[in-house]
This record gives C-alpha cells, sequence and structure tokens, in this order.
C-alpha cells in the first residue's frame, strides 16, 4: 500500500531463506523476522509503480495481496493509492437489512462492454424496478478475461478485465447516489487452479492432508492465514465502501482447529470495527445451520445477517419444472408441505434425511429465526449456470406458473433475490464460462460434459453431450450477456411492469411490518395438493399468503384482513369458492383492526 511516504512491502513466505522485491527495474532486499514475514519499506514507491517478489529460485510471483494488477494473474501487481479515489457520496448512511430486495449480477456480462463503468448505466432500471441492493458475483482477479469468479487468486484485486479498484468505486458510489446498497460475493474456501502461488513459498496456508472439491484445504487455524482472510472481508467494506458481503460455500470452510471459527471471528470483527452505518452478511451454507445467524437478545443481528435458502428454490424448481434428478431428488415427494415449511420456518430439512447427502441427516430447526434471516430465490447463477444448457426458469416452466412464483417471492417476509435480467424476463442462457488454456481448459471441458452423462435427457442420446456450450470459448461466454433490448418489448415491459408492482407493494406494506420481527412467527395452515397456506404473525400486523400452484381451481383456506394483492391468470376458469389455477392471493390485518 503506498503513501505519502512511500510504500510498505510485507510477504509471509515462510518457506524461502531470502526474497527480494523486483521495483523500477531493480531487485531490493527484504528483511526476514522469525515468523516467516518479509518486509521492506520504500521510500520512493509510488501509485502506479508495477512491482513482484522474487524467491531464492528465481521465480517470480506477484503480491497475494496485490490491490491491482498490471496484467494478468501471473504478472507484476501494481502500488494503489487507497486514498485517491474522491466519493461524492461519502456520508451514505446505508439501509436496514429489511428494506433489501436483492438483485445479483455478473459484471462482464451484465452489459455488452462489461465493465463496472457500464454497468454504472444500468443501476438507474434497477433502482426504478424497485430493487434497493446490487450483489456482484466475485471481482477478485483470476485466471484469463472470462469466468464467474469463483476461481480468484488474488482475492485483494479487482479485476483487470472489468476495470481498476477506482472504477469499481465509482460504480458503488453511483449506486449509493441512487439509494441501491452494494454487496460482493467472495470467495474464502479456496483459490483457483491457475496463478496462485502460495504453494511455492507458503505451503503452511494448506493443509496437504485436508481436502476440498477445489484442492487442499486453507490452514485457517495459521494467524497469518488467519489475517487475510479477515483483512479481506474489512478491505472490501471499508475502502469500497461496501453495503456488505455473501460468503460463498462457507461449509467448505473447514476451521475445527481453532479456538475462535473464523467465519465467527469475521463477523465479531466487522461488528466492532464498523459501528457509523448497516453491514450486512450473507452466507451460502448448505448444511440448513443456524449458529451463524442467531439473533441477540433484542432480536439484534450478532454475527451474520441471513442465509442464502437454498430449500426455497430447489423445492420451487420442481414444483415448476418436475425435474428431479441431482440435488432435486430431495424434494421430489411431499414437495407442497416443504414449500410451505421453507416460507413459515425458514428451512425444509431441518434435521430430516437427505437422500442425495447419501441418506444423511441434513439441517436443524429454523423456525426460531426471524423471516429475514433467510434470503430467497427461484433462481440464481449456480442453478441456472451449472444445468448443461444454461437455461432460465422462464425457458423451463410456464408462464403462469413463474408468475405466481414471483409473485410469492417479492411479497413474503423473507429477503428476496432476482437473478439479473429476471426483472424483465430475460431468456437468453447464462452459462457456465472459464478462460483457461492448455491441459487445464481440456480438463475443465471434459468434467464438465462428464457431470452430465448420468442425467436422463443424455441417456438416450449420449451424442447431445458434445452439445453442452464449451465453457473455454469466447461464444459460451458472449451468449450469457444481458439483451437489454428484450426490456423495451411488449413480453419484456409486462414482465418488468409485474416486478415494478410487486416491489412497490412490498416496499409500501409488508417492508414495515418487518422491522422487528421475530422468530417463531409463521405458520403453515392445512391445505390441499397444490395449495400453499402460510401465515406470518409480523411486527405490527398478520401477513397471509394463499397460492394455487396446481392446474385446477382450488379451496383456499379461510384468510382475513385487506386483500393488498391478487394474481389471477387472464381468461384463467374460476370455480364458487374456489382460487384459479396458478393464481395467489395475499392479504394483511394489521395490528388493533
Amino acid at each position: 500500500m503506498t503513501g505519502p511516504s512511500g510504500a510498505r512491502f510485507r510477504l509471509w513466505a515462510p518457506n524461502e531463506e531470502a526474497v527480494t522485491l523486483r521495483i523500477a527495474g531493480e531487485d531490493r532486499p527484504m528483511a526476514k523476522d522469525a515468523d516467516g514475514w518479509f518486509e521492506r519499506v520504500d521510500g520512493d514507491a509510488a501509485a502506479g509503480a508495477a512491482y513482484a517478489y522474487v524467491l531464492g529460485d528465481g521465480t517470480v510471483v506477484p503480491d497475494p495481496a496485490s490491490r491491482c494488477q498490471q496484467g494478468d494473474v501471473h504478472g507484476p501487481s501494481v502500488l494503489v493509492d487507497p486514498t485517491a479515489y474522491r466519493w461524492e457520496h461519502a456520508d451514505w448512511p446505508g439501509r436496514a437489512w429489511e428494506d433489501t430486495v436483492i438483485t445479483e449480477i455478473h459484471v462482464g456480462t451484465f452489459t455488452p462492454e462489461g465493465t463496472f463503468r457500464a454497468a454504472i448505466e444500468r443501476l438507474p432500471h434497477l433502482a426504478e424496478t424497485g430493487v434497493t441492493a446490487v450483489e456482484v458475483m466475485p471481482v477478485a482477479q483470476f485466471s484469463g478475461t472470462r469466468g464467474w469468479g469463483y476461481d480468484g487468486v488474488l482475492l485483494y484485486a479487482p479485476h483487470t478485465a472489468y476495470g481498476t479498484p477506482d472504477d469499481f468505486k465509482a460504480f458503488i458510489d453511483a449506486a449509493h447516489g441512487l439509494g441501491l446498497m452494494v454487496f460482493l460475493d467472495v470467495v474464502f474456501n479456496h483459490f483457483g487452479p491457475d496463478g496462485n502461488y502460495l504453494h511455492a513459498y507458503a505451503k503452511d496456508f494448506f493443509h496437504a492432508d485436508r481436502h476440498t472439491p477445489w484442492g487442499d484445504a486453507i490452514a485457517y487455524e495459521k494467524p497469518p492465514v488467519r489475517r487475510f482472510f479477515i483483512e479481506n472481508a474489512l478491505y472490501w467494506l471499508e475502502e469500497f465502501h461496501l453495503d456488505g458481503l455473501r460468503l460463498d460455500a462457507v461449509d467448505h470452510v473447514l476451521d475445527d482447529e481453532s479456538d475462535t471459527e473464523i467465519l465467527i471471528e469475521i463477523a465479531r470483527e466487522i461488528r466492532a470495527r464498523i459501528t457509523d452505518r448497516p453491514v450486512h452478511l450473507a452466507t451460502e451454507d448448505n448444511r440448513n445451520i443456524t449458529r451463524l445467524h442467531e439473533r441477540g437478545p433484542d432480536g439484534e443481528v450478532v454475527l451474520h445477517t441471513a442465509e442464502w435458502n437454498d430449500d426455497i428454490h430447489n423445492v420451487v424448481h420442481v414444483i415448476a419444472t418436475g425435474e428431479t434428478e441431482g440435488y432435486y431428488v430431495d424434494f421430489a415427494e411431499h414437495h407442497w408441505e416443504k414449500f410451505a415449511r421453507a416460507l413459515a420456518e425458514g428451512y425444509a430439512f431441518q434435521g430430516e434425511i437427505s437422500r442425495h447427502g447419501g441418506d444423511t441427516p441434513r439441517g436443524e430447526p429454523s423456525a426460531h429465526l426471524p423471516p429475514t434471516a433467510f434470503v430467497d430465490f427461484i433462481q440464481n447463477h449456480d442453478q441456472v449456470g451449472n444445468r448443461a444448457f444454461g437455461e432460465r426458469l422462464i425457458d423451463l416452466a410456464e408462464g403462469d406458473m413463474v408468475r405466481v412464483l414471483t409473485a410469492i417471492l417479492l411479497l413474503s417476509p423473507h429477503i428476496p433475490l432476482l437473478f439479473m435480467g429476471e426483472e424483465y424476463g430475460e431468456t437468453r442462457p447464462f452459462c457456465f464460462f472459464t478462460d483457461f488454456h492448455g491441459d487445464l481448459a481440456d480438463a475443465v471441458r471434459e468434467g464438465r460434459r462428464r457431470e452430465f452423462r448420468h442425467f436422463a435427457a443424455f441417456q438416450g442420446a449420449p451424442e447431445e453431450i458434445d452439445h453442452i456450450p464449451d465453457p473455454n470459448a469466447e461464444t459460451t461466454f458472449a451468449a450469457s450477456r444481458l439483451d437489454w433490448a428484450k426490456l423495451d418489448t411488449d413480453t419484456g415491459r409486462a414482465w418488468n411492469g409485474l416486478v415494478r408492482e410487486l416491489l412497490a407493494l412490498r416496499q409500501a406494506r409488508i417492508v414495515p411490518l418487518l422491522k422487528g420481527a421475530g422468530g417463531n412467527c409463521g405458520t403453515v395452515v392445512p391445505s390441499e395438493e397444490g395449495v400453499i397456506a402460510v401465515d406470518w404473525t409480523l411486527a405490527g400486523g398478520r401477513l397471509q399468503l394463499r397460492a394455487n400452484l396446481s392446474a385446477e381451481p382450488m379451496a383456499m383456506p379461510d384468510g382475513v384482513g385487506e386483500t393488498i394483492y391478487r394474481l389471477v391468470p387472464d381468461g384463467a376458469p374460476e370455480a364458487p369458492g374456489k382460487l384459479a389455477a396458478h393464481s395467489v392471493v395475499v392479504t394483511i390485518s394489521e395490528a388493533g383492526r
């Protein structure tokens, strides 16, 4: 990091006897301490200077905490002045969590240009639609110029393909000016397969005898390793003025050797350091645990704010499409009950046996958490992009079904998340794409195709495997870009109009009931197959949802109060005392009425 008196360079390289700093065409010696840290302070180093570290065998490596790269992950790092950017909205106060409506975006495919600066131009559309938070998929520098971001290797450096650190700050600044929060997806469970040099000089960064799906497990109990990730979380929040983080796949942050789990320590340090504005922390965790999200005595967030609720997506997908392969097998039976339970209590699986998990119990009781402890979605980057051809739900299910599921998503008291383009009915795919080369590219391509060989769609026509888009082909990436022209079509305007109507209603009538809403507030109302009926007793009122997801008119359990929303497909046949197919009704009984 640079300052008025130059720059301080530090590298933890316990396996090296000597490391030199290469800068300005010179190799300058660094001093080593007893803990394996090499350090040098250079008074003449200035922002914009390229630098790298030279190991004892002559290997030249970038700074693992590089704030910016001159080129790719193998090249030199660039000194950055963190105070250079002039914030227009430095006094942004943030927004309360109950206000949150998220749109998840991938910077590279969000616009034709695929940059932070280009993305700024689309922020007004999101704000006008009623979105209040933009969640950015990982931007830490990864190998190549195309990728989802989950193979990052330089976790402090915004990818040069998207722009400079100041460009990312400008994006966040512009969002704040429109009243939008910005969250960043961060990956603390592994490093990507190309460009990670830590094994070369800091073998103790990893456990050679413990593994994750992506390689050796990270040794979070080692103090330098621990600080690397804690400081990374603080760096994004403080230097970039982000409103929150989404921590990817924390079930693979294996830290059972520390006195305090790193996920807990990260949250505690953030809460202690940043006290002048709200900071929101969401986790993705397949275990369906609750200990990271328990509330304080007054219902306040103590550690992490919310959990991505895969159960909602999975059961919705089975209901909408009929697909029951892979992890959907757990929702093939009793899916109506599981959907209602997830809406009322958070998780569908709360200790029940998971067939997909090898007939082992999954989850724990979650009803005691408030509904805002769960982030719900009917599609996101994973569930779209991990399909063989990247199809969105709108292409897999009937339009009336998708509309009623959208209404449920946006009017439930959980926190809703939309995937980019969902707000106007985008139909372009979002495929899995990378920019690897050589043997690694071949391995990724073949691994991708091998992953789908056992699926029924390819059993009768194995030659179709060859039609799965090559992740490394630039055409796969290009096909995944949003088609913003669709927003100006009749179909696009209709979908966007629906979402705008639902989000305006959510802000006016439901959000006021969420502040102070506690746990054990949801109740599943017994109903027929195909009907979802849930009541929530919230702060200041009772919210009731009645939905018919079947293909026939169905009787609904009684609801009381004011009907704030009713969606019935045009021309749908109705019957006395019954709700039409693919319809939803939402009512509110306010306290005192």
